[in-house]
């Protein structure tokens, strides 16, 4: 993919760069490469830019150590835009703010469909020592009853003051009501569409 950018559509050599966290989705600030600050922010794994104000190679967090560490970039596609994904150690903004939009930078649903699409590899792959695949295997009934378990768990967990147990429930339910969806041929983006229409009524 890397080889479809074509930094001499800009008449400077200068291609806007989107950051967003490869986490929350959230988008934190947009920044110029050329060619040079591409090939070293592909050799660092940490994201580098050219600065227009200082004319020069400037490499997010060199001052203030909020380095941008890259997860993954994409072009579009005329080739002349770049969307990087990164983790951000710390705020990005130089005001002390998560994003040079002004936003909050939290949430991390994003990787619930990360993991949607290895449960649902795991259905068409199955793996010899996977347990989702174990579940895939023993069918419907066992995966039902495994949400039911996790769920009696999870109550009984909610009526404690252990708040690293309760959150273990809580992710166990989640992943096996993950599987039973994808048993079921169906994702989180249909349940969110009940809730949205079910908000609007409200």
């Amino acid at each position: 993919m890397n080889s479809d950018i074509n930094f001499d559509k800009s008449p400077d050599g200068l291609l806007p760069a989107v950051i967003q966290d490869a986490e929350t989705g959230k988008v934190l600030m947009l920044g110029y490469m050329n060619r040079e600050a591409h090939e070293k922010t592909l050799a660092e794994n940490i994201v580098t830019f050219f600065s227009r104000s200082k004319q020069r190679l400037w490499t997010k967090g060199e001052t203030s150590g909020n380095f941008l560490h890259v997860r993954e970039i994409l072009v579009d596609c005329d080739g002349d835009t770049l969307l990087i994904k990164a983790a951000p150690v710390g705020p990005v903004c130089h005001t002390g703010a998560d994003t040079c939009f002004q936003e909050v930078n939290q949430g991390k649903g994003q990787f619930l469909n990360y993991l949607q699409s290895i449960i649902q590899d795991r259905k068409v792959n199955p793996a010899e020592e996977s347990y989702t695949t174990t579940l895939f295997n023993r069918g419907v009934n066992k995966i039902a009853q495994k949400v039911g378990e996790e769920a009696v768990e999870l109550v009984i967990e909610a009526k404690d003051n252990n708040d690293d147990l309760f959150r273990g429930e809580a992710a166990d339910l989640l992943f096996h009501f993950l599987v039973l969806l994808e048993h079921k041929n169906m994702n989180l983006d249909d349940i969110v569409g009940v809730l949205q229409r079910r908000h609007i009524k409200q």
